[in-house]
């Protein structure tokens, strides 16, 4: 797994209230998309690595799911969200 404790524990804290709370929907959001953006590097260098493809397909599908329904729970907060995170959704 190429994200580590501290990463996560990173991001917890920047998305959550606080510190322990992995459940909430832009937490997961947040760590779903650093490891795309990792899977996405190394599918860059090695490109037949297939099974990676088929999970980074898998991961940005959930995340498109939490997505979608952080979009209807609280579309400010989704939208906040979203440039924060960089994505072009």
């Amino acid at each position: 797994m190429a994200i580590t404790a501290e990463k996560t524990k990173e991001l917890v804290a920047a998305y959550s209230g606080t510190e322990t709370d992995t459940g909430q929907t832009p937490v997961q959001i947040a760590i779903l998309t650093e490891r795309i953006s990792y899977l996405t590097q190394h599918l860059r260098a090695n490109p037949r690595d297939f099974s990676s493809r088929r999970g980074l397909l898998q991961l940005i599908g959930k995340r498109r799911r939490l997505q979608a329904y952080y979009r209807s729970k609280d579309p400010a907060a989704y939208a906040e969200l979203i440039k924060k995170l960089g994505l072009r959704r």
